[in-house]
């Protein structure tokens, strides 16, 4: 549901997928971790965050001091705006970007985290409710530094979040767009405006993009044959897999494989 740890007792470096949401805090030193297929280097009074699904393996922490704090998406979305807040300004982000964000008031967010093991550790009365309040105060901390730091405002609807949530808990079913309509009692319509309005292309494209992004993380992590990734990303023919995978990456899915095994 909810965890938190210091940085400097992980000891586990092997790479892992979990499904819940992880906010690291890096508050002395460095840390050098893997997130999908990117190479990031988490310093001094940064955040990073990761995104429920995606890959992260520790590199190396050496002397560095700080907090990975992490939770399930079910516990920190009770309301509509809970989502919205979740992943405004790509805080926590579906379409891979995991951005390393400076912090103006760092203090702020040591003392938060500090407050959030005690509550985890003692559970004093109402603690749930009490540390999703602080969890809430660390996001808004960080919106004022990104907008603080020049970073853009990008606000999406709770439907269009609940759409990508669809398409990423079904990979296998391979839903159409009416499918999707249908179980979020929506239109095809509305759906595609706001991909249009939030992504800046049609929802279509929208799915076929998160297809992509979960066929990457399959090839570099799984020893799966291309036959067994494209069944499990909903496809009947691994041919038609290869094609559509050559077409979005320029790469065939044997060649991007290799490149991570090489």
């Amino acid at each position: 549901m909810v965890n938190v740890q210091k940085i400097e007792s992980i000891s586990d470096f092997n790479p892992k997928r979990v499904k819940k949401y992880f906010f690291l805090w890096c508050s002395e030193g460095e840390v050098s971790i893997s997130v999908d297929h990117k190479e990031l280097v988490l310093r001094k009074n940064q955040v990073l965050t990761i995104t429920s699904g995606q890959y992260h393996c520790f590199r190396r922490i050496g002397e560095a001091k700080g907090y990975m704090l992490d939770f399930t998406l079910d516990y920190i979305c009770k309301t509509e705006k809970d989502i919205e807040l979740i992943f405004q300004n790509s805080l926590f982000c579906h379409f891979d970007y995991n951005e390393l964000i400076s912090i103006n008031n760092p203090s702020e967010i040591e003392q938060e985290l500090r407050k959030i093991e005690v509550e985890l550790k003692e559970q004093p009365f109402q603690y749930l409710e009490s540390v999703h309040s602080r969890i809430e105060l660390l996001l808004f901390e960080v919106n004022r530094s990104k907008m603080a730091n020049g970073g853009e405002i990008w606000k999406p609807e709770a439907l269009f979040l609940r759409f990508l949530e669809v398409v990423r808990n079904n990979f296998e079913q391979n839903f159409t767009l009416k499918e999707i309509a249908l179980r979020l009692q929506t239109t095809e319509r509305k759906l595609n405006e706001l991909a249009k309005l939030h992504a800046g292309k049609t929802a279509q494209n929208v799915i076929y993009g998160l297809v992509i992004s979960e066929a990457k993380r399959i090839l570099q992590y799984q020893d799966k044959s291309i036959k067994e990734v494209a069944f499990m990303l909903g496809f009947q023919d691994q041919y038609y897999f290869s094609k559509f995978f050559k077409h979005h990456t320029e790469m065939s899915p044997s060649e991007f494989q290799s490149k991570f095994k090489n």
